[in-house]
């Protein structure tokens, strides 16, 4: 009995995680828009260094991510093919 490691993780799921990090991690930053002027120094920083970093590379996961596990794998399979010549 073998399993397919595709079908325990369907494309809808590969889709659907990176979406929720995205719109979770998006929570702080409406506090940080919204939230009282003298509340800012609280939690600026994470929201500098952390949140947004975070937000950014998963949008541009969610934008781009297609391209960039296409060009993964055509790496891997280059390298693959190359030590195989030698």
């Amino acid at each position: 009995m073998t399993i397919d490691k595709e079908a325990i993780v369907s494309q809808g799921i590969k889709r659907w995680i990176p979406r929720w990090i995205h719109i979770i991690l998006s929570i702080p930053i409406f506090g940080y828009i919204y939230s009282p002027f003298d509340q800012l120094p609280n939690y600026a920083p994470a929201v500098r260094f952390v949140f947004l970093p975070i937000l950014v590379l998963s949008g541009l996961c969610l934008w781009k991510g297609h391209l960039l596990l296409r060009l993964i794998r055509e790496r891997s399979a280059w390298r693959n093919e190359a030590s195989q010549r030698t």
